[in-house]
């Protein structure tokens, strides 16, 4: 009875260590999430940038598409997903982020409600080349579309080196455009990150992040 008993005994710790695996692996192989983008700084870009950005999820792809119209034209525009290394949800900095009242939100003030640059969005997101990645530019519309495809794998890999302990958690990020000319004139109180100009880190437009659909 004894020699019974343990058998019954391993076999449901057997069970209850499985189940974890088999919820992972019966998780939706597809989900697509969306950001609206939304204008920023419009007083500086003196356009209304906007625009959607789509994340499907299809086994191990992630495509990641941008669409974005009223940009400032023929400019390069930086783009990433933003978000806080302790996994918190991160949101989109309002007028209310400009704590020095220079009119002006910059990308240090949006820290604060969206934490950091996380995901360039750049010919081959998986690098995480945030500074020196290939970014799209506009056209004499202001208008680009961006569309890459990245193994979920590659990516979930160099985001972990990144930011250890951490997951893409693609709901709990928010989208970021940058950039105006080179020529913009700025107020020196517009901050940036080290040597790299305000006029590149400036954002123009923000959407959080939300799961559109499953399947």
């Amino acid at each position: 009875m004894q020699t019974r008993n343990a058998h019954l005994l391993a076999l449901a710790a057997g069970i209850l260590i499985a189940a974890p695996g088999a919820a992972i692996a019966a998780a939706p192989a597809h989900a697509v999430y969306v950001a609206h983008l939304h204008a920023m700084n419009a007083g500086v870009t003196k356009t209304a940038t906007a625009g959607e950005a789509r994340f499907t999820v299809n086994g191990d792809q992630l495509t990641i598409d941008i669409k974005v119209h009223g940009a400032p034209p023929d400019t390069v525009h930086w783009q990433h997903f933003h978000g806080f290394k302790d996994g918190q949800p991160a949101s989109c900095a309002t007028t209310a982020a400009d704590a020095n009242h220079d009119g002006i939100v910059d990308l240090i003030e949006t820290g604060k409600a969206s934490g950091t640059t996380m995901v360039p969005f750049i010919t081959g997101p998986a690098s995480m080349d945030v500074a020196h990645g290939t970014y799209p530019t506009a056209d004499a519309h202001g208008a680009y579309h961006y569309h890459e495809t990245v193994s979920l794998k590659a990516l979930d890999a160099a985001f972990g080196k990144a930011f250890p302990g951490q997951q893409l958690d693609l709901a709990k990020r928010v989208v970021y455009i940058h950039g105006v000319p080179s020529a913009t004139q700025l107020p020196s109180s517009v901050a940036s990150l080290g040597p790299i100009p305000a006029q590149v880190t400036l954002p123009i437009a923000c959407g959080k992040i939300a799961r559109a659909s499953a399947k």
